[in-house]
């Protein structure tokens, strides 16, 4: 490879390393989270908390009474609407959550949901949310191939392709395909 395509290379690798790394920890911590979606949920905290109400439930829970549960609760300003499907169970319907009310033991079961601040963020890009981020993602792509071209060419001798380069490189072609015959 000559001086100038040699110097090309390094710098094309040099630029687009910089201007991708951001991307490059998107999708990896999102990789990351989503890879173990079956532990966790990457993207919102579920959190349960169990109450006892001292609001008299005999006549049933309107509107009214619902919303002073919830204030009991800490889950004031929060009410969407109520229903009852049988005279025991109350389920009130706030925002980012719901209630559960077991009118004859007046237990009271609060689930909220919160959204993980970054990992929400990086797993809704890793979704693709729309068209545009579609196109940026697919050039993203493109990019990683150039990089991964761009980086086996950067060294010489027997820290490069001649040696060392190449075992890297069998190895980890390697690894994917045994990977698949195993387990596919």
């Amino acid at each position: 490879m000559g001086k100038k395509l040699r110097k090309f290379n390094r710098d094309t690798h040099r630029d687009l390393g910089y201007f991708f790394v951001a991307l490059i920890f998107v999708y990896s911590l999102s990789g990351i989270a989503i890879n173990h979606i079956n532990d966790w949920n990457p993207s919102y905290v579920v959190n349960i908390d169990t109450y006892n109400t001292s609001e008299d439930l005999s006549q049933g829970i309107d509107k009214k009474k619902a919303k002073k549960i919830l204030k009991e609760v800490g889950v004031s300003n929060r009410y969407l609407k109520h229903y009852s499907p049988d005279g025991q169970i109350c389920k009130i319907f706030v925002k980012n959550g719901n209630v559960l009310i077991n009118t004859s033991t007046k237990e009271v079961k609060a689930e909220l949901v919160q959204r993980r601040t970054l990992f929400h963020a990086v797993n809704w890009l890793h979704y693709n949310p729309n068209k545009v981020w579609t196109w940026i993602s697919d050039i993203f792509a493109v990019s990683l191939i150039l990089l991964a071209i761009s980086g086996m060419f950067i060294l010489k001798g027997k820290n490069g392709l001649k040696w060392r380069g190449t075992i890297l490189i069998v190895s980890g072609i390697l690894l994917p395909i045994i990977f698949v015959f195993l387990f596919y």
